[in-house]
């Protein structure tokens, strides 16, 4: 359904850190630079036919949270995700929401783990369990 997504920032190399370790957990590669046709700097992680990015705002304003919005990654495993969530947290994250673990519903049960970037975006690794 998605062709990418990309997030704002107001420390790109603050940021790039971040995802950089955050994406090697999941086994994409470093963020790679394409400066914007206007001059901001932009880094893209491309990962199994999408495209994530971070990005210095083109209209020179700060960049700011989307409020509710919450920015999804697929785990493979438990394990995985917390490795994910403790290179969120090691490199400039923020732990939120309850700590990671599974989550057991009606019908269904997942492992989720929360974290903020240095920007302030809420971001997911889940794993489909049941």
């Amino acid at each position: 359904m998605f062709s990418h997504i990309m997030v704002g920032t107001n420390d790109i190399e603050e940021s790039k850190i971040f995802y950089d370790k955050l994406f090697e957990v999941l086994g994409a590669g470093p963020g790679k630079m394409y400066p914007s046709r206007t001059g901001q700097k932009r880094y893209f992680y491309n990962f199994q036919g999408t495209s994530f990015s971070i990005t210095e705002p083109i209209d020179g304003n700060k960049a700011t949270v989307a409020n509710g919005a919450t920015i999804g990654f697929n785990l493979e495993s438990i394990e995985q995700g917390d490795q994910w969530h403790k290179a969120g947290i090691e490199n400039g994250g923020t732990s939120i929401e309850e700590a990671p673990g599974i989550r057991d519903y009606d019908r269904f049960s997942m492992y989720l783990a929360y974290l903020r970037d240095p920007t302030g975006h809420k971001l997911c690794g889940l794993l489909r369990i049941k």
